[in-house]
């Protein structure tokens, strides 16, 4: 049984401490289904998938010296559909820290990040549309796996575990980080956000990748590295930083024990310096993989996160109030976060579906909110032999994405979907 209370894990304390009435720490996720979305009947599938995945009946609260989540004895309801996430709120229907939507054929979820991270997110999405599909067309025999639950099992308490404190004791080091360059232009409304998105042919792009013998995520990492150096070039601005940074979160499930849905992840950030001049995207795409090769080895890893647990766990530190703390949390944020990078990419990987549902599932969609300190992030997710792209900015300008489709372009990637101002821009490239 879930417990009534959880104090927030150690990833999680910033989305509160960072919270404004302009910005909150919300991730978008959809699927779309070749037919239009039964309200009825993803209501019933909510109902069931809440019983299943009891994290997200948490709400959030104020203790006197940290946040903690609490359980709520209500069940959620589906929400109206917005374009945009809702920046100016977080705790949605009921205060749930959460909300479903549908447009037409699509499923939405919303997220707050104290929450969950992209794997519980995907794994709560997930598992309510199989379960959606198998009361609509009553399917039977479905192969469920670690991303889409069999609803009729009962939940573990493993799925709720804060696995940061695993790292409590371990020795541990704060990294040393360069000042990033940030790409400069006129910010939109608060409550807008511009997005672009980017469909790639899954089977095109890994052939590219084993040419270049690297991941996905480092090809599309390096390519927005290749893109933020071109914005910097053609930026006339005098003393400009010179780190040109991609932050890349790391699931910590496959390196260390946990099976949480909860947030459990890091972070490293990779690209160039381009203080003695350019590089070339083969350059580029060395230092990506060889960056991420040793940042995101477990030993490395161990250390930066032990020591934000340790930092957490100090006597002195937890003994101050709420009230004080939260700011001083928020500055150290500030300082520490986003000033290190310049852009963010997201990448869930790919995803295969049970073979019964998968007929119905056309695309999916990862998108993350706006960001506080850089103007944009990118999410990427895979699914049914596509790879979906997602930019999201809260800039007018839009040459950071121009130069990164550029870049593919080069590669040999033509997307199969794209925005149609970018696709003038390559034919007249």
């Amino acid at each position: 049984m879930a417990p009534r209370k959880m104090r927030l894990d150690n990833a999680s304390n910033i989305y509160p401490a960072a919270l404004t009435k302009r910005y909150a720490s919300i991730f978008r996720m959809s699927v779309s289904l070749s037919e239009a979305v039964n309200l009825n009947i993803l209501q019933q599938a909510l109902n069931t998938t809440i019983e299943r995945i009891p994290l997200f009946a948490y709400t959030l609260r104020n203790g006197a010296f940290w946040w903690y989540l609490r359980k709520l004895d209500k069940t959620p309801t589906l929400s109206k559909y917005t374009p945009n996430q809702d920046k100016r709120g977080f705790k949605f229907h009921g205060g749930f820290l959460f909300k479903v939507s549908a447009e037409d054929n699509r499923i939405v979820l919303d997220v707050f990040h104290a929450l969950a991270d992209g794997r519980g997110g995907e794994t709560f999405l997930l598992t309510l549309t199989a379960e959606y599909l198998r009361m609509r067309y009553q399917l039977k025999d479905i192969a469920y796996n670690d991303v889409v639950l069999n609803p009729f099992d009962r939940s573990h308490s493993k799925e709720t575990d804060d696995c940061f404190a695993y790292f409590a004791g371990k020795k541990g080091a704060l990294e040393k980080n360069e000042l990033a360059y940030h790409i400069p232009g006129k910010k939109i409304h608060f409550a807008e956000l511009n997005r672009e998105r980017i469909v790639l042919d899954g089977a095109q792009t890994k052939k590219v990748c084993a040419e270049y013998k690297c991941t996905v995520t480092e090809l599309l990492t390096a390519a927005m590295v290749s893109a933020l150096q071109q914005v910097y070039v053609h930026d006339r601005r005098k003393n400009k930083k010179t780190g040109l940074k991609v932050s890349v979160p790391v699931d910590l499930r496959a390196l260390f024990p946990g099976k949480t849905l909860r947030n459990f992840s890091s972070y490293v950030n990779l690209g160039v310096n381009v203080n003695n001049g350019s590089f070339s995207f083969e350059e580029i795409l060395s230092q990506v993989i060889a960056q991420k090769k040793y940042m995101a080895q477990p030993i490395e890893l161990e250390k930066k996160v032990a020591a934000n647990v340790a930092l957490e766990n100090n006597f002195a530190v937890s003994m101050i109030p709420l009230a004080l703390k939260r700011p001083i949390i928020d500055l150290i944020c500030r300082i520490k976060g986003d000033r290190f990078c310049s852009q963010t990419l997201s990448n869930l990987g790919y995803i295969k579906l049970p073979e019964a549902i998968s007929p119905y599932v056309e695309e999916m969609d990862f998108i993350l909110g706006r960001q506080r300190g850089t103007s944009g992030a990118a999410a990427a997710v895979g699914i049914n032999g596509k790879i979906f792209l997602n930019f999201t900015r809260n800039i007018y300008e839009s040459d950071f994405e121009s130069y990164f489709c550029e870049q593919l372009h080069e590669l040999g990637i033509s997307p199969l979907s794209l925005p149609e101002r970018h696709l003038r821009e390559l034919q007249t490239a």
